[in-house]
C-alpha cells in the first residue's frame, strides 16, 4: 500500500537559530508558584486535560476525581474529539468546540490554564486546540499535577457542578486557524514538494521514525514521511525531581540545543507530527518558548499517514506490521 524506501543512516547538520518571531501575548508556561498566587480570579479557568496511552494504565477522568487542583475543570480530549473519522482525538468542528469549552467555563475573557498528571503530555495537545480555535490566553501549567503536588500545594477531589456564567460574556470559536493545523492533503503536497518551503518535525522515537521498531498500534508500518526530521519529545523534557514522578520543560537553552541538533532554523516554517497528534504539540509549545508561534501540527499524524493509501514512507528497513 506504501511505497518504501530504505535510506542510509545519517547525522543530522547544526545550524544556528535565529529567533524573530513576535513574543506570546501570554505566558505559555506558567509555574505552581504563579498559579496558586491567583486561585480564584475571577478571569482564571483551569482545566485537567489529562489523557492516556493504553500502555500507561491510567485513567484521567478517574484521577481527576480522586485528586485536582482546586477549582479545576476536566476536559476529555477523546470525548471531545470529532467523531465518525477512524482517527484518535481528530480536531471537532468549532461549533463542537465552542460549546465544550462553555460547559468548562471558558468565556471571552477567560484565561486558561492546561495541566496533565504526566507533568507534560496531553495538556499541550488542548494548548495547541484552544488557539488553533482562535482563544489565544491559554498557558500550560510545567510539570503539572506532579509539580503542583511537589510544591506541597492543596488538591481536592475534582469538581462538575454547576459554572457560573463567565465573566465577558460566552467565547465563540472562530473556525479553525490554517497556519496551526495540517490536514492529510496538506502533508501530501508538502512532502511532494520535498519540504522545500515547509519543514516536518516527527515527535515520535528514533526507532518508530527509521523503521527498526513497531509502531503501538500494530496494523501499522513505522518509518517516517520523505523529508521529515526526527525530534522525539522527550528531547525536550527533563524529570521534575524533587520526588515527583513526572516531567516538565527543559530550561530555555537546553531546548535551543534539542532543535539546533537537527539543523532546523527556528524561523522556517515548519509542521509537527507524531503518532496521532499528541506529542506533536509538545513540540510545538517547546518552538513557541522559543520564540516561534506559527508552528503547524499534523493533526491526524502518523496514524491517518501511515493508514492511508499511497502514501510513502521512508526507513531504514521494512517497517513493522
Amino acid at each position: 500500500r506504501h511505497p518504501i524506501m530504505l535510506i542510509p543512516s545519517a547525522a543530522p547538520a547544526s545550524r544556528g537559530l535565529s529567533l524573530s518571531m513576535r513574543a506570546a501575548a501570554w505566558p505559555l508556561l506558567v509555574t505552581p508558584s504563579w498559579l496558586s498566587a491567583r486561585a480564584g480570579h475571577k478571569d482564571l479557568v483551569v482545566l485537567d486535560c489529562s489523557w492516556y496511552l493504553p500502555s500507561m494504565k491510567r485513567n484521567g477522568l478517574a484521577e481527576f476525581d480522586a485528586e485536582a487542583i482546586p477549582g479545576a475543570r476536566f476536559f476529555d480530549v477523546d470525548g471531545t474529539s470529532a467523531k465518525g473519522t477512524g482517527l484518535p482525538h481528530m480536531l471537532p468542528d468549532a461549533a463542537s468546540f465552542e460549546e465544550t469549552m462553555s460547559s468548562l467555563g471558558v468565556g471571552a475573557n477567560s484565561h486558561v490554564v492546561c495541566y496533565d498528571g504526566a507533568g507534560i503530555f496531553s495538556a499541550p495537545r488542548a494548548w495547541w486546540q484552544l488557539r488553533a480555535f482562535g482563544h489565544e490566553a491559554v498557558s500550560v501549567l510545567d510539570g503539572g499535577l506532579p509539580a503542583w503536588k511537589a510544591a506541597g500545594l492543596a488538591v481536592t477531589p475534582g469538581s462538575s457542578g454547576p459554572l457560573a456564567p463567565p465573566e465577558g460574556g460566552p467565547w465563540k470559536a472562530q473556525d479553525r486557524e490554517p497556519r496551526l493545523v495540517k490536514s492529510l492533503s496538506d502533508m501530501r503536497a508538502i512532502v511532494d514538494s520535498k519540504c522545500a518551503d515547509v519543514r516536518v518535525v516527527d515527535a515520535r522515537s528514533a526507532g518508530r521514525f527509521e523503521g527498526t521498531a513497531p509502531e503501538p498500534r500494530p496494523e501499522l508500518p513505522s518509518g517516517h514521511m520523505p523529508g521529515s526530521i526526527n525530534l522525539p519529545f522527550g528531547d525536550l523534557l527533563e524529570p521534575i525531581g524533587e520526588g515527583a514522578a513526572g516531567t516538565r520543560f527543559k530550561r530555555e537553552a537546553e531546548l535551543q540545543a534539542a532543535f539546533a541538533s537537527t539543523g532546523l532554523d527556528l524561523d522556517q516554517p515548519f509542521v509537527t507530527t507524531c503518532g496521532s497528534g499528541m506529542t506533536a504539540c509538545i513540540v510545538a509549545l517547546g518552538a513557541a518558548q522559543l520564540g516561534n508561534l506559527k508552528v503547524s501540527v499534523f493533526d491526524g499524524s502518523w496514524t491517518e499517514w501511515a493508514s492511508a493509501e499511497g502514501t510513502p514512507i521512508e526507513a531504514k528497513q521494512k517497517g513493522h506490521k
